[in-house]
C-alpha cells in the first residue's frame, strides 16, 4: 500500500473518531459548555442536570479522541477544549444545512 493511501487511512480513521465523538447530544453539550474556556467538571455536571457516571463517560469519549483535556488540580477535574475548531466543524452543520438534506430526503 502507498504512503499516501496510508496517510489517507489514517486521517478518515481519525475523522471517524472525532465524528462519532461528535454524534451525541451531550457531547455536543459538553462542548458547548467549554466553550468560553475550562469548566470544573462539578459545574457540567450541574449544568446539564445528568447523573456524574454519564457525564463522565462522555469526558472520557471526548478526551481519548483527542478534542478535551484534563487538567488536575487538588480533588477537582477543570476541562477544556484542545483546539477551538472544533466548533467550526460543529457549526458547518447549519440549519440551512440541516434544511436541505431534510429537503433533499422529503423528495424521495
Amino acid at each position: 500500500m502507498s504512503s499516501s493511501r496510508n496517510q489517507m487511512n489514517e486521517l478518515n480513521r481519525a475523522r471517524v473518531r472525532i465524528f462519532r465523538a461528535l454524534a451525541d447530544p451531550i457531547r455536543l453539550e459538553i462542548l458547548q459548555l467549554l466553550s468560553n474556556g475550562e469548566v470544573c467538571v462539578c459545574e457540567i455536571f450541574s449544568k446539564l442536570n445528568v447523573p456524574q457516571p454519564l457525564v463522565s463517560r462522555h469526558l472520557k469519549i471526548l478526551k481519548e479522541c483527542g478534542l478535551v483535556r484534563v487538567r488536575k488540580e487538588r480533588n477537582r477535574r477543570y476541562y477544556s477544549v484542545t483546539d477551538k475548531r472544533v466548533y467550526e466543524v460543529i457549526e458547518m452543520v447549519s440549519k440551512d444545512f440541516v434544511d436541505s438534506i431534510k429537503t433533499y430526503l422529503m423528495a424521495f
